[in-house]
């Protein structure tokens, strides 16, 4: 029988608590693991955006090659006494780029670039024990989010494979009468870096925000304008490509007037080239030809898509495409400067990374389109 209330209680009052309502599977996690990992994950980015930084200045000055066999474990240490030093320079005297290119290189000046190819292969290997330690840690201790250890284990999957693409890349420049690296190889290389900083950028994004706000701002997100992002982040990374190109065979030196190419709109040498293709990665002027085409059309497009988010309901989303839209800008100018000026060493390792900036900000404001930040009327 339940009880009597007293005539003056209150029956507005509850009688019991209510429950509180219990977040998705992801939110019910340890406390901090969505933080904690995104901060690792922020960790191994900025890791990243050196690696490229690094990988472009270790092109720039031809150290590439400096090292010409691939040790995983025992090339992590450097030669430790002069003998070490003299075999590794005896090893570099065998491939094509020192007797065409540097026949009379001192020990000292082999030094100069074994440093930049050891750091840039180092910087590598400690990318890799960031991310496995990092890995195992949160796996060990269950503070992984549901759903989330395949994408973790396929970020460190692609690290391995960025480490063999390296090597077949540096391969490709130690035999016949190659004097570099194959432009090709170098373009899947840095491609693959912009794909693994992508996807951690993406990562990052969605672990700023809890699963169920993720799930709900989905349903409010702009399909159309996702689509068109889309194209941009593909146009992008095509010209990323590109670029990867003219800097694999030095075609950003070789036309140096704006807006022709040597006074001329399209270079009277572009097809010079037996058979037709080879003239889109060997000739630097097709190739830089069809680099600032690709750049003018990704330019105009990228704006196309900014006054199209304009219209959007979210402000967030508003200005995480005018911030897009700057940086294309910036990108734009920058590579204008750097041709004229021939491409020296800060200008291109300048330009190189607008690129990162660009992609990631490419890749932001494809996340907000999908994503949006919902606001209160006040704005809260």
């Amino acid at each position: 029988m339940s009880q009597k209330r007293s005539i003056f209680e209150d029956v507005a009052q509850p009688t019991q608590t209510r429950a509180e309502p219990k977040g998705g599977m992801i939110d019910r996690q340890p406390k901090g693991a969505r933080k904690w990992i995104r901060a690792w994950l922020i960790v191994i980015f900025a890791l990243v955006v050196c690696m490229i930084a690094l990988g472009g200045a270790t092109r720039l000055t031809d150290s590439g090659l400096s090292i010409t066999e691939w040790k995983p474990i025992s090339g992590a240490l450097p030669p430790m006494n002069e003998a070490q030093w003299q075999a590794e320079f005896e090893n570099y005297k065998q491939i094509p780029q020192y007797a065409l290119i540097n026949p009379n290189m001192t020990l000292e000046g082999f030094k100069g670039i074994f440093w930049w190819e050891w750091a840039h292969r180092n910087l590598g290997r400690l990318i890799g024990m960031v991310w496995a330690l990092g890995f195992l840690g949160f796996l060990v201790t269950g503070r992984i989010p549901k759903g989330w250890v395949p994408k973790l284990l396929g970020l460190g999957a692609l690290g391995g494979l960025q480490g063999a693409i390296g090597w077949w890349m540096v391969s490709s420049g130690l035999g016949g009468q190659m004097i570099a690296v194959a432009s090709y190889r170098l373009a899947t290389h840095l491609g693959i870096a912009f794909i693994i900083l992508g996807t951690i950028a993406w990562f990052c994004l969605q672990l700023s925000r809890r699963e169920g706000e993720l799930l709900q701002a989905r349903r409010m997100g702009e399909r159309k304008l996702f689509g068109m992002a889309t194209g941009v982040m593909h146009l992008a990374f095509l010209q990323i490509l590109l670029g990867a190109l003219v800097a694999g065979i030095d075609a950003g030196r070789g036309y140096i007037d704006w807006p022709w190419m040597n006074g001329e709109f399209f270079p009277s040498d572009a097809l010079n080239y037996d058979p037709l293709w080879r003239n889109f990665f060997e000739n630097p002027g097709m190739v830089q030809f069809v680099h600032r085409m690709v750049a003018y059309t990704l330019f105009v497009f990228g704006m196309v898509v900014v006054l199209k988010a304009r219209k959007s309901a979210h402000p967030n989303t508003k200005g995480a495409f005018m911030a897009m839209g700057a940086m294309l800008l910036c990108q734009v100018i920058l590579g204008i400067v750097t041709v004229m000026h021939a491409a020296p060493m800060p200008l291109g390792l300048a330009h190189q990374f607008g690129a990162v900036i660009l992609w990631v900000l490419i890749i932001r404001a494809r996340f907000h389109a999908r994503y949006p930040v919902v606001q209160s009327v006040r704005g809260a």
